[in-house]
């Protein structure tokens, strides 16, 4: 069923969600989540768009059926974490890409392809600072070298000034694809297809971006966060009152493995649900929480029971 031109902002999101179908159907759940809130807000009035929404509406319930025991799905900070490493992974492989001066179409997709994905992550709230810079930095990224490889130019490399770039529709006119799947952040594929889209008024400044380590020619490996540091911090913000540490249990600490102890792959998908829960519990600053979950997660990696 075709778009409507009055959910236009929205064509993009729905493309990935359906790229991700099968691949990562979290994802695709997500941005459809994030394409039927943003369409109701657009226009729920019109014929045409209240029946695209309505089916809209269907296939995310028939989605949340289906994914009923993902707790990406069931567990919003579990979903949240899922939806932004997936997103910071491909923005670290563009970046990547980007400042070893690799130019190519995939690149160019994988950036846009995160700015997408930080939009559909404002479905559990307000974005961080970080991310809304990120979103920023990777539109722009994108259609910066699109605009020169278009022009027979040779993009500069890493992070520059951000003045003076827009989306237009024939940026996106050329985006049809490789004529193969790339290959490239685990287990995702990038898209990126036409339209004009706004990045917003304003610039970021590309020193927020200059200390981002990425190792030459690699990205982030599959089921890691994706770890990039914040923009540096306003000198008149206010430091944060100290607080109590949780203690860690001392048996932990010794973190070699208790004699013959053999993990199966549940209780390596065990461990990294722990892992990704307490990463999701320091985002809220969270610190208990953070630490009760790493503890469980040593406990099963050194001990092979919870």
């Amino acid at each position: 069923m075709a778009v409507p031109s009055q959910l236009k902002a929205i064509q993009h999101h729905l493309r990935t969600a359906q790229e991700h179908e099968k691949r990562d159907p979290v994802v695709a759940y997500y941005c459809r989540l994030y394409a039927m809130q943003t369409g109701m807000k657009l226009d729920s009035k019109s014929p045409e768009c209240r029946k695209f929404l309505v089916k809209l509406m269907d296939q995310l319930e028939t989605m949340k059926k289906e994914l009923s025991d993902n707790e990406s799905i069931t567990q919003e900070i579990v979903g949240n974490a899922h939806i932004e490493n997936y997103a910071l992974k491909m923005f670290l492989y563009a970046d990547n890409e980007d400042r070893s001066g690799r130019f190519h179409k995939n690149m160019i997709k994988s950036f846009y392809t995160a700015s997408l994905l930080l939009d559909v992550l404002t479905v559990f709230g307000e974005l961080s600072e970080e991310n809304i810079q990120h979103r920023k930095y990777a539109r722009w990224k994108a259609t910066y070298i699109h605009n020169c490889l278009k022009n027979g130019e040779t993009p500069q490399a890493g992070p520059i000034g951000m003045e003076g770039e827009a989306y237009d529709d024939e940026f996106g006119a050329e985006g049809g694809g490789p004529s193969q799947t790339p290959q490239f952040p685990p287990g995702s594929q990038p898209s990126f297809h036409g339209g004009a889209v706004d990045p917003g008024p304003g610039s970021v400044s590309p020193s927020n971006f200059n200390n981002i380590q990425v190792p030459p020619g690699s990205h982030a490996p599959a089921n890691t966060p994706a770890e990039i540091p914040p923009p540096a911090g306003d000198p008149g913000k206010p430091v944060p009152a100290p607080r109590s540490v949780p203690v860690v249990d001392p048996s932990l600490l010794n973190t070699n493995q208790e004699g013959d102890v053999r993990l199966t792959p549940e209780d390596f998908t065990r461990a990294q649900k722990y892992c990704k829960y307490a990463g999701s519990a320091l985002q809220y600053e969270d610190v208990a929480t953070a630490v009760q979950n790493l503890q469980k997660a040593l406990k099963l990696l050194t001990t092979g029971k919870e």
